[in-house]
């Protein structure tokens, strides 16, 4: 299973609220936590306490802190790249770099002695990692995450996501993207219009942007970017399968029972000769075949049906398939059910022979 992870913002809230949304997250098996120390505007050390004191609750509870540190805090506070001994008493995890260095900085900073992991920025597709990479860093302490965007539109296109992630994952380095809650509030800034990495993701269920982050194969962990995310939400998140593409789905009425087991309880996999109307799968066919599969409900079919082969297809008959695009139903071909809405262009990352299931 990959990662789960949340973010709070300490200066925008209190130690107390801080304490109880990761206790709530922690419930439900989230082991990050990303935080950002923008500013030390006001009391320093009172800032800085209660910090420590937020970081101190999370470790635990056994979860994993990373910093986010402004470079003009770095200046603020006095802190070097060769000495991260300020952040080791924290108690952080590792720190993340929104702006870099030169490259051989970055480096030096993976050797530290703490092991603090150091995070780069993923989102710009520059040469930035290869660059690092010349330097030979201690590459276990190298770790990567996306940016955020609170500008509706400003977000990442698809393309360029994909894009950064690739170069990332070539090294075999650790990734982190960010999605949004629809129940959260805010963020680190002012404005905040959701607050996500991927632009397509802004008004989706939180569980369907991290289905899709999974179904690309390209992230180690999902964080929630802004604060306090619901504890529905929470706990929808933590029921996504990471390994395996689950669809929610809506039955009709007209489903047998024969064919809602088939649906929800067979283990199903995507048939290897491929078809550009189908995604089969074969093995319910063999398994009742034996069983009556009457004609019931027989509507022209759209892309995102999921459908039984009735009695009337002969050797096909109990065969369960998903559509992929609108066909003409002959009367041979019960319709049992419809991948919900939002979730049908998941179907564009099943592969051949991968593995799925459904939910309702």
């Amino acid at each position: 299973m990959k990662k789960l992870g949340i973010s709070i913002y300490p200066e925008h809230s209190t130690v107390e609220r801080d304490k109880e949304y990761i206790e709530l997250a922690h419930k439900y098996g989230f082991k990050k936590i990303f935080t950002c120390l923008l500013s030390v505007e006001g009391d320093k050390n009172k800032i800085m306490r209660e910090f420590k004191e937020t970081i101190s609750y999370a470790n635990q509870l056994d979860m994993e802190v990373m910093v986010d540190i402004a470079p003009r805090v770095f200046g603020v506070l006095g802190i070097s790249y060769n000495d991260l001994s300020f952040f080791a008493d924290l108690g952080a995890y590792g720190i993340r770099l929104d702006m870099g260095f030169t490259g051989n900085e970055e480096s030096i900073m993976t050797h530290n002695p703490y092991d603090l992991k150091i995070e780069i920025n993923m989102s710009n597709a520059t040469k930035y990692l290869e660059n690092i990479m010349a330097y030979q860093p201690k590459k276990e302490n190298l770790t990567g995450s996306h940016n955020f965007y609170p500008h509706r539109y400003a977000g990442l296109s698809y393309a360029h996501f994909q894009k950064c992630c690739e170069e990332f994952k070539k090294h075999n380095i650790h990734t982190a993207a960010f999605i949004n809650s629809s129940a959260a509030t805010y963020g680190p800034w002012p404005i905040t219009e959701g607050l996500c990495t991927v632009e397509m993701h802004r008004d989706l269920p939180m569980a369907v942007q991290a289905k899709h982050l999974y179904a690309m194969g390209l992230i180690d962990e999902v964080i929630i970017a802004n604060a306090y995310a619901s504890e529905a939400e929470l706990n929808a998140l933590s029921q996504v399968d990471s390994d395996m593409q689950t669809f929610t789905i809506n039955l009709h009425d007209t489903v047998t029972e024969l064919e809602k087991k088939i649906v929800l309880e067979e283990l199903h996999f995507y048939r290897g000769d491929v078809s550009d109307y189908l995604i089969r799968s074969t093995q319910s066919r063999v398994k009742y075949k034996n069983e009556e599969f009457k004609p019931t409900f027989t509507p022209d079919i759209r892309r995102g049906d999921i459908i039984v082969e009735n009695e009337l297809y002969g050797q096909y008959k109990g065969e369960l398939q998903i559509a992929l695009k609108d066909m003409k139903n002959s009367g041979k071909t019960n319709v049992v059910g419809r991948i919900v809405e939002e979730e049908i262009f998941l179907l564009d990352y099943l592969a051949p022979w991968d593995k799925f299931r459904f939910t309702l």
